[in-house]
């Protein structure tokens, strides 16, 4: 039986906590897209992971702080905090709203919206 929608995007958040890039990108479709919206989308599950891999090089995991989750058919939106923990010690918390369309329990497209202003000053 397929996981639901909801379901594959609360175990996929969960694994952020220690992030393995190919593991994360297993979650998509082979032509899965990946849209932080102040930058360009990823598409593809080997560019997801490279993506992936070039960000989490910088953090030793990301706990993604869940306040509101709601799914509806294939089409999951929450609301976090991103709890991004530095090599170095330091935390940024980054207001999060994700949206993520999920078929056949696997991640098609995934955006997030953010401010990008509090990313740059962070890794500034």
């Amino acid at each position: 039986m397929t996981r639901s929608p909801d379901d594959v995007v609360t175990e996929f958040c969960a694994r952020w906590t220690t992030p393995d890039p190919d593991e994360l990108a297993a979650y998509f479709t082979e032509d899965g897209v990946y849209h932080n919206m102040p930058m360009d989308p990823v598409v593809g599950r080997a560019a997801i992971s490279a993506f992936i891999t070039e960000f989490t090089s910088m953090v030793d995991g990301i706990d993604f702080r869940v306040h509101r989750q709601i799914a509806t058919d294939s089409v999951v939106f929450n609301e976090r905090t991103d709890v991004m923990r530095f090599k170095d010690g330091r935390e940024l918390a980054l207001p999060v709203a994700g949206v993520f369309e999920v078929h056949d329990g696997a991640i098609v497209a995934w955006r997030d919206y953010f401010d990008m202003a509090t990313v740059t000053a962070a890794f500034g």
